[in-house]
């Protein structure tokens, strides 16, 4: 008996030690809407599309711009043998030659080139706003699991101090010779096997934090600290509204229309191609002092007589993409539309599922384990019915707060797919 005590004792300071040792240093409690506030400043995929944005808009003006301006220079001689032959006896025809030229597309054509740079530039755009969403939903669940792995770390020491009555009643029984050292050692086993889960679940804390780190952008290896204590709140919208919300306002079927309507706007420009272009040439001849120079003023056309392998194919193409932005628009909508009554139906369930475990299973657990340990003591019930009762409650326990975070999560990418934010947590 007294050796079973000492080996209890020697293990249980082992494992507080290297616990101890392993233990992150926590850091202030960290506020959500900071976290969420930083990431959005320095989430690094959201600067890369603000980036791009900001590209796109300076290619704006420059679709609206007339072609560069061309200019020439040059000089054309009177003979072969002689290099130079601007002089006063034999450069008759020999001048120096000048002239400005600029091409003037059809009427129509570059409003039509602005406009699809436009909703290129909307459509990034609405991508960087639904990257922003994507990346506040990254922070909450992220932030959440964080939650759940620190309560879980909470409920494994209740439930191994839980384990404790069991061995204390093990130990009393063992003492007077009416239980067996196998159930000794079976109620330690379960309580050491929670110690170890513990620290598994401080490693997932680091891990958690890492991908927390990252995602705001940060690039700090120190602890972000225990988050706030947080319940379910209301969540009051109905699925329909949802849905209505997300056609009406989600940036990611915006940038899908602004893409359509770019493609439609390519749909215009190449049948535009089918009307030539016009360059006008200015040009001035220097001539010798005998003779007086010389200007001229021409227009060029170019004439598109290639029209069926070259304008009507850039039509059927434009089209073809105009089709696949079309195609491409309902996809999302319906993708849309199943996200949101995926993550709308396992809110629901999350929300059915912890009023179970909260106010059922939870209960009845305690009481069938405090009558287990009791009949255990007086040898009315068996050491295994007890230990299967103590899990059973741990099991629910961590049920309930796997469905809370899950549920909370739901309510993030909710948030993400229709821009409906709601005040779903309370802050104790």
């Amino acid at each position: 008996m007294r050796g079973i005590r000492i080996y209890n004792f020697a293990i249980c300071s082992l494992l507080q030690i290297l616990l101890l040792f392993a233990r992150p240093v926590f850091s202030e409690e960290p506020v959500l809407e900071e976290l969420i506030d930083e990431a959005l400043k320095n989430n690094h995929e959201i600067l890369m599309l603000e980036a791009k944005e900001a590209a796109a808009g300076f290619r704006i003006p420059q679709a609206k711009s007339l072609p560069d301006t061309m200019v020439m220079f040059g000089y054309e001689n009177e003979g072969v043998r002689d290099l130079y032959t601007f002089d006063e006896e034999m450069s008759a025809d020999s001048q120096y030659m000048f002239s400005v030229s600029q091409m003037f597309p059809y009427p129509g054509k570059l409003s039509l080139k602005s406009e699809m740079a436009s909703r290129d530039a909307e459509s990034l755009e609405a991508s960087r706003d639904f990257t922003r969403l994507k990346v506040t939903a990254r922070i909450k669940e992220l932030y959440y699991e964080l939650f759940f792995t620190y309560k879980s770390i909470d409920l494994v020491k209740e439930m191994s101090a839980l384990f404790s009555r069991i061995e204390e009643a093990a130990l009393a029984r063992y003492s007077t010779g009416m239980a067996p050292q196998q159930e000794v050692l079976m109620a330690q086993t379960e309580k050491y096997m929670f110690l170890e889960k513990e620290e598994m679940l401080k490693q997932k804390v680091q891990s958690l934090e890492a991908m927390l780190n990252s995602t705001i952008g940060r690039d700090a290896p120190s602890s972000l600290g225990r988050p706030a204590e947080l319940s379910p709140g209301e969540y009051g919208y109905t699925l329909d509204e949802l849905l209505n919300a997300a056609y009406a306002a989600a940036p990611e079927i915006r940038a899908k229309e602004r893409m359509l309507a770019g493609a439609g706007a390519k749909v215009e420009m190449a049948k535009k191609e089918y009307y030539p272009d016009f360059t006008i040439n200015a040009n001035y001849f220097a001539k010798n002092k005998y003779f007086e120079d010389m200007w001229g003023l021409t227009a060029t056309v170019n004439v598109p007589i290639f029209y069926k392998t070259k304008q009507r194919q850039a039509v059927f193409e434009a089209e073809a993409s105009l089709l696949e932005a079309t195609h491409e628009l309902d996809d999302v909508k319906f993708m849309l539309a199943a996200n949101i009554r995926d993550n709308y139906s396992m809110l629901k369930s999350s929300e059915k599922l912890m009023d179970l475990y909260r106010s059922g299973l939870i209960p009845k657990t305690y009481q069938s384990f405090d009558s287990a340990v009791a009949g255990y003591a007086t040898g009315k019930v068996e050491a295994i019915t007890a230990i299967t009762t103590l899990k059973s409650l741990i099991d629910y326990e961590l049920l309930y707060w796997r469905q809370f975070t899950e549920r909370e999560k739901a309510i993030a990418r909710l948030e993400a797919l229709t821009t409906v934010v709601s005040s779903q947590l309370l802050y104790k």
